[in-house]
């Protein structure tokens, strides 16, 4: 019978060690291409709280510049809108001035103008923006102009009417951060939309105008207009603070993903050279087996 040495101890710990260095190397060839350290939360260790809060914080964070998206496009056609308007009343107040120096025609051309203006006006402030009214504060699914009875006798140039009104008085407002709220732009019954619909309205239902209406329009045309021109700067001081608060909120991805990353990338460089050692530690591991499994007493008595 053949006698081998006793190396079964020294066999099976050299064995127990390769097959330790080829588990090591599986979990490190999975690093190497998908440079993450780990493919579920567990592999990150003390790290894998830090992890999911970061995510959660990253995703908290793109629907906030999601909704400032969506706010800044709807401040976007309440400008272009509110711009519309000043382009109208300051027609409105030339046709005005030309109207108090010139002759009956020119009365009768701005009262034509009046007419066609209120219409326009009305269209303006019923703008929607992806199916929803921006002028009716939460009643996005109305109309918030209705010119069937308000368009109807002259009215009073002194006094506010905002019958033709259909919203509510909610201002539209958008969540951009854990603690910041930005309300944006006007409700068609704005002050300065009601000027300008009682004046587009004292006008055009006008048969004639004599000198101290148009003097009385002239002045409601010029005090309309500052407060357009209020508005729309009000407007544009809201999409500022709508486009910084998205912009915080994408440097904030930017910082979050990067300390995420410093938590849950592999240096991959690093892993392949790593890899390489054990490489070579585990081929000879496994030529020194192959050598203390082939001893035998027979052989060594020789």
């Amino acid at each position: 019978m053949v006698m081998r040495v006793a190396t079964f101890a020294l066999s099976d710990q050299m064995i127990a060690n390769a097959l330790r260095v080829q588990s090591v190397m599986a979990n490190e060839q999975i690093q190497e291409s998908s440079g993450q350290k780990s493919q579920d939360f567990a592999g990150y260790g003390a790290d894998a709280g830090s992890v999911v809060n970061l995510q959660v914080s990253v995703t908290r964070s793109q629907s906030y510049i999601d909704a400032a998206s969506v706010a800044d496009s709807k401040v976007q056609v309440m400008y272009s809108a509110v711009g519309s308007m000043t382009n109208i009343l300051t027609q409105l107040r030339s046709q005005l001035s030309a109207a108090s120096v010139g002759s009956s025609t020119a009365t009768s051309s701005v009262i034509t103008y009046a007419q066609q203006a209120l219409s326009q006006v009305g269209s303006l402030l019923n703008t929607q923006y992806d199916g929803e009214y921006v002028f009716s504060g939460a009643k996005t699914d109305t109309a918030p102009v209705n010119l069937t009875s308000y368009d109807t006798g002259t009215g009073s140039l002194t006094t506010s009417d905002t019958s033709y009104y259909q919203g509510d008085s909610e201002i539209a407002s958008v969540r951009v951060s854990d603690s910041q709220s930005v309300a944006y732009g006007a409700n068609a019954d704005n002050p300065a939309f009601e000027q300008v619909m009682r004046l587009l309205k004292y006008i055009g239902n006008s048969s004639t105008l004599s000198a101290s209406d148009l003097t009385a329009s002239l002045n409601l045309a010029s005090s309309a207009l500052d407060a357009v021109s209020t508005v729309q700067a009000k407007i544009s001081t809201s999409a500022s603070q709508i486009e910084t608060a998205s912009a915080d909120q994408s440097d904030y991805q930017n910082f979050a993903q990067t300390l995420g990353g410093d938590l849950t990338n592999v240096d991959v460089a690093a892993v392949t050279a790593q890899l390489s050692a054990y490489q070579t530690q585990l081929t000879a591991s496994y030529s020194a087996i192959a050598k203390i499994q082939g001893l035998s007493l027979a052989n060594y008595l020789k």
